[in-house]
């Protein structure tokens, strides 16, 4: 009887430690809110909220594509110097006198292929993603300085402006861009075949390609889609400045990975969404604002910032264990 007892007790502990691991993300983000308004008064204001929801639009749309890469248990480092010569590539057209729109598609169709070049190397190359990616980091990297030639370029037209620093109603409209991304990706994810091959290659890739899965094309498409992510990241960071910096996107892939698996998403695949991720972008955005608001030195806030990636992995590792 104890040993029942026993049994139930612990199967009672770990059931309790699941439905902390669902909502987890939520606490934290809860709790988080409740100690900036206390720290600042600045917190909580319409102006400042926003500024927080506009800085963090840049990272959590790199972050979808990150998810999507990371549910199908791979991993991009590249998307940070994606998004740098993205911006490169949009304000050099600009500045060549192409119109700001064609500008615009230009720079999408760079970021995709860029992405696709990813899925191909490690679907049909076979090189696992960690190398693949970070010779492509390094590849567009080395790209966006040839292309700037180290400096930044600038853009004149005005009417690209609206992307990084426009309103709709008096909201930002990289907060709406977000907001609509994350909501489409969402619906994608759970409502389409896309999403459940997603999940079901992150899950078991071998037992995907017997259930008939063309994992490779799925593969190519997640690392294409994410290029695209992080080039519209960039079209609102090179809009934001006015020019493109030949350093934007340093650390950015850090920044993605860090609010994908705070969100919840397993790092071996198969489990989370870009709900979880959307909060995770936002916990690092308010961490960094609340840090700014109690004048935290800059080197303080990234051990801070570490700090939370590595507690957020040693409880997915845990929670990991208690599933299984």
């Amino acid at each position: 009887m104890p040993e029942s007892e026993g049994g139930t007790q612990k199967s009672k502990w770990v059931q309790t430690a699941l439905l902390l691991d669902k909502y987890r993300v939520l606490f934290i983000f809860i709790l988080l809110l409740l100690v900036a308004s206390f720290i600042s008064d600045a917190f909580l204001t319409v102006p400042n909220l926003l500024n927080v929801l506009r800085q963090v639009s840049i990272v959590a749309i790199v972050s979808v594509g990150m998810t999507l890469v990371i549910l199908t248990a791979g991993i991009d480092l590249s998307v940070g110097s994606v998004l740098a010569f993205a911006g490169a590539v949009v304000a050099g057209v600009i500045s060549a006198g192409i119109a700001w729109p064609w500008a615009i598609l230009i720079t999408l169709i760079v970021g995709l292929l860029l992405g696709a070049a990813n899925g191909v190397i490690i679907s049909l190359g076979k090189v696992p993603a960690f190398i693949a990616t970070l010779a492509v980091m390094v590849i567009a990297r080395g790209m966006t300085l040839v292309f700037t030639q180290g400096t930044p370029i600038v853009i004149s037209d005005p009417a690209f402006r609206f992307i990084g620093s426009g309103k709709i109603f008096g909201i930002p409209f990289p907060i709406i861009l977000m907001l609509v991304i994350f909501a489409i990706m969402h619906w994608v994810l759970k409502n389409t075949t896309f999403g459940r091959y997603v999940y079901a290659v992150g899950g078991n890739e071998e037992a995907a390609r017997l259930a008939g899965i063309a994992v490779n094309k799925l593969k190519i498409s997640v690392y294409a889609l994410t290029g695209l992510f992080a080039s519209i990241s960039a079209l609102i960071y090179t809009s934001r400045l006015m020019s493109a910096q030949p350093n934007a996107g340093t650390m950015m892939e850090l920044d993605a990975i860090a609010a994908v698996i705070i969100g919840g998403t397993r790092l071996t695949g198969g489990k989370g969404g870009v709900t979880g991720t959307l909060i995770g972008a936002l916990i690092m955005g308010v961490l960094d604002n609340i840090l700014n608001l109690a004048n935290v030195s800059p080197f303080y806030q990234d051990i801070a910032k570490g700090l939370v990636i590595l507690v957020a992995v040693l409880i997915d590792s845990k929670l990991a264990k208690l599933q299984k």
